[in-house]
């Protein structure tokens, strides 16, 4: 496993320290050379307040408010980034004591985050955005400013099935997804729409819990789901299903999950957020890189994290994996992790919300993506980290699926009209 990256503290020390010295002895190397970088620093300390400046860089970032939290979590590879800050040092890092928290369903994410069981959470993209706007529950403002994973979701169906060749032939199935305000559930809808089937009409679609989906699946309860993994994985392994298709062969780089809290307590604990959301953007940067892939796996797989073997963690997270038909499949990007909230995949979000009737009358969608998709501070806390960020809050997304396969978020209303089947 590889070091541990210097805690915030150490590395403002080091960069102030190196600043000075830049100032001072710039274009005076060989000083440097003869005397060393730590006589240097001393001799600095005797004429400037070297301390006092490591002080205020570190009173800039504030002390956190709060640093006992609680942090809920549904335990899916979506949730990489924020159980793994746990046991890999993240939340110590930049000074929290953070506890994960994990809850079997995401109505019980929901009600423990409203409720202020949890400080901050592991939601579905859709979620802070529904609850948001009061829609399947109380109304509560909430901000999401990182998305966890990009991808990382398949459409696995159970072994009697294996003759499918297209979404066509799923019609009279029982599906599961995970929650109504999912991407599972919009992008099952889509797929299933785009081959001409009514998901309301022609299949089932109810919601089963991650961890439900396997046996519903063994029992027949279910003919298939678009779930999040490792389940897909899981189904494999148990010789219970088969993955049918990726989620990433339906729209490439989509959004899942996300880090969201409620505004409250980001505009009440500012420095504790702050120190929060920095953590769980490192860590998704580190769960960026494949090469910590394997590492990552065994970090989460455990009985407190994912309760499962580490080999079917390992296979979803490197994307070398047994697709249940006999191919050994090599997907690296089968699951990636990409912390920018993009207003654009909001809007997105928001059509399909749109499109099925689980909003009513007019919407403002590029208000609301902003208000909730924090894309501005994201792109603050990447920067400071030292991390590339994206220049632009909304882009076009580009889809696999179906006649209409560029989305333009500056056209969201026009973009929803061009659909055959919908409820809107």
């Amino acid at each position: 496993m590889e070091a541990k990256p210097e805690n915030t503290e150490a590395v403002i020390d080091r960069l102030v320290e190196r600043s000075v010295r830049h100032a001072v002895f710039e274009d005076r190397r060989d000083f440097l050379k003869v005397v060393g970088a730590g006589a240097a620093a001393a001799a600095l300390a005797d004429v400037f307040p070297l301390q006092a400046a490591k002080a205020l860089a570190q009173a800039k970032l504030g002390t956190p408010e709060k640093k006992d939290l609680k942090i809920g979590f549904i335990p899916i590879t979506c949730a990489t980034p924020i159980i793994m800050a746990e046991p890999m040092g993240f939340y110590k890092k930049y000074g929290l004591n953070a506890q994960v928290v994990k809850a079997s369903s995401w109505a019980m994410i929901r009600d423990l985050s409203i409720n202020k069981e949890s400080d901050a959470t592991h939601m579905l993209s859709p979620m802070p955005l529904a609850i948001s706007m009061g829609i399947g529950s109380q109304e509560v403002p909430y901000v999401m400013p990182a998305v966890e994973n990009i991808n990382g979701q398949a459409i696995t169906l159970a072994n009697k099935h294996k003759g499918v060749k297209s979404a066509a032939d799923f019609k009279g199935f029982k599906f599961g997804v995970p929650f109504d305000y999912s991407m599972h559930n919009f992008l099952l809808r889509y797929v299933v729409a785009e081959a001409g089937l009514d998901p309301d009409k022609d299949i089932q679609i109810r919601a089963v819990p991650p961890p439900e989906m396997v046996a519903n699946l063994r029992a027949g309860n279910l003919d298939g789901y678009l779930g999040p993994d490792p389940f897909n994985q899981r189904a494999v392994y148990e010789n219970e299903g088969f993955i049918w298709m990726l989620s990433k062969d339906i729209w490439p780089g989509h959004p899942c999950c996300a880090f969201a809290a409620r505004k409250d307590f980001a505009e009440s604990s500012p420095n504790s957020f702050g120190a929060l959301f920095r953590a769980i953007v490192d860590a998704t940067q580190y769960a960026h890189d494949k090469k910590n892939r394997k590492d990552i796996a065994a970090a989460i797989a455990p009985r407190n994290y994912l309760n499962q073997p580490v080999e079917v963690v390992e296979a979803v997270l490197t994307g070398q994996f047994d697709n249940g038909l006999g191919q050994k499949m090599n997907v690296p990007d089968r699951v990636d992790f990409d912390p920018f909230p993009y207003h654009s995949m909001a809007i997105w979000i928001l059509t399909q919300m749109k499109r099925w009737g689980y909003v009513k009358g007019d919407l403002d969608y590029a208000k609301v993506a902003g208000q909730v998709f924090a894309a501005d501070q994201c792109r603050e806390v990447m920067k400071s980290l030292g991390y590339k960020a994206p220049d632009k809050n909304s882009v076009t997304h580009a889809f696999l699926l179906g006649k209409q396969k560029t989305f333009d978020p500056a056209k969201p209303a026009e973009y929803l009209s061009g659909f055959a089947i919908k409820r809107a």
